[in-house]
């Protein structure tokens, strides 16, 4: 078998390996990128593109529910959940068409099929044998398997994302992002939802006082919510399924129409055969230096799901790609800078959050300020009628830099940029207090939110 030969190997055509492209061929350098489904990965086609047309369903059933407090006089809503998700399919179709004649301007191969590594810079993918000065793992990830007797009857976000029967019931394994994201939208809709977490609290890396907030929210909508949770297995119930789990040492059951997976997502690398590659990894994570580069085999970089040490976030996969394919033309000299990055759980409302926690500042040992406020009796929430309006801003006393910030409501997925452009750019809280902004707005809160009347 003849071996191609190539500056750069892809292995993914998501939006890490696309990323990758930019800097590359601007460069000159030849490329293969190797994927197996439809270029653009998880996030345009199976994720948060299609997820965000559920998700603005739900918010214009949540105006509607508050239609009253603007006397607006309103009748029941009927959501066409087959048309909905038809909708939903129609605004994708034309994204990996797109996306693959924008690499073959870029003149990048994209051959179709799964890659494995044959050695340190070798990678077969069907009978090709692709040999790279460098090769890029930038394969994504997967739903997080459980090891749950009765696994094989639970669905994933992929199977939620196509399906045109609204069930009238659901239950989900795992209190994520993506449990509480779909949650608030089935709910809406007219579904019973339950969802079981494991450890006590949801979303467990985000902050306890906003996560406390956004649960409260997701109760009033008729969520059921159990943390501390032990689910034993998941078992056939006459047309339904039946999740049998333990609390506090009582066991209990809860039957519905679907029982889905919502423990979160893990790098996709397994069948790699990474050790082929000599490419150091444990427990599903690949150990790399600052630069992006695999610690035992310098001619393998990573970016994207795939990364241990950042989140699974589709921004954060593109600028990843970019650091790595920089890395390649000038030499590994650029490493990721993840401060000022924000994130956000598009619950209906949303809770974002930039920076770190209120309990990782106090861990730190710096002496802080910690500005939090129910915002619900502001003049700005009560004009919208909002039903959960919270905000916690964290400050170094010293610096008077923001080391974090986090909200529910409020306008919160939009606002959580300014604060992540005041920890990127060292902006300092005195500053973002005395800034002229738009009135009224949310953002003109802000110097409310920091202490100032």
């Amino acid at each position: 078998m003849a071996r191609e030969t190539f500056d750069v190997v892809i292995m993914g055509g998501g939006n890490a390996g696309i990323g990758v492209t930019g800097p590359v061929r601007r460069a000159g350098q030849s490329v293969a990128m190797i994927e197996a489904s439809d270029l653009g990965g998880t996030c345009p086609n199976r994720g948060c593109t299609p997820k965000k047309v559920q998700v603005a369903a739900g918010q214009a059933l949540h105006d509607i529910e508050r239609a009253e407090a603007h006397h607006i006089a309103v009748g029941r809503p009927r959501l066409d959940w087959a048309a909905l998700i038809d909708r939903e399919k129609d605004m994708i179709k034309d994204i990996p068409a797109n996306l693959t004649r924008a690499m073959t301007r870029r003149e990048v191969e994209v051959i179709k099929g799964f890659g494995t590594f044959v050695s340190s810079n070798t990678i077969r993918v069907g009978d090709r044998l692709l040999e790279g000065r460098h090769i890029v793992i930038a394969t994504g990830s997967r739903p997080r398997p459980l090891p749950i007797p009765g696994a094989e009857h639970m669905i994933t976000s992929d199977d939620m994302l196509r399906d045109r029967v609204l069930p009238t019931s659901m239950i989900f394994v795992g209190g994520g992002v993506i449990a509480l994201e779909f949650g608030h939208v089935y709910a809406r809709a007219g579904a019973a939802v339950t969802i079981l977490e494991a450890l006590p609290q949801l979303l467990p890396t985000m902050d306890a006082d906003a996560v406390a907030q956004l649960r409260a929210e997701s109760e009033r909508l008729g969520i059921k919510i159990n943390t501390g949770v032990d689910v034993r297995r998941i078992e056939a119930a006459g047309g339904q399924l039946r999740v049998i789990f333990t609390h506090d040492g009582v066991e209990h059951a809860a039957v519905a129409d679907r029982v889905v997976n919502g423990a979160g997502r893990v790098a996709n690398i397994d069948g790699l055969d990474l050790a082929a590659g000599g490419v150091e990894h444990a427990n599903g994570r690949i150990a790399i230096d600052q630069y992006l580069r695999s610690r035992s085999n310098p001619l393998v970089y990573v970016c994207g799901d795939a990364v241990p040490i950042s989140p699974q976030l589709s921004p954060i996969a593109t600028y990843e790609g970019d650091i790595v394919g920089r890395n390649i033309v000038a030499g590994a000299k650029h490493r990721p800078d993840y401060a000022g990055m924000a994130t956000s759980v598009y619950t209906v409302p949303a809770l974002a959050a930039v920076g770190i926690t209120e309990t990782t500042a106090w861990q730190t040992g710096a002496t802080i300020d910690v500005h939090v406020n129910d915002m619900r009796d502001w003049f700005s929430a009560r004009s919208y009628a909002e039903t959960v309006a919270w905000s916690k801003v964290i400050v170094d006393r010293v610096s008077d830099c923001i080391l974090g910030a986090h909200f529910v409501g409020h306008g919160s997925q939009e606002l959580i940029n300014i604060f992540g452009l005041a920890i990127k750019f060292s902006i300092t809280a005195s500053q973002l207090r005395d800034n002229v902004y738009a009135y009224p707005t949310f953002s003109a809160d802000i110097k409310h939110m920091l202490g100032r009347a």
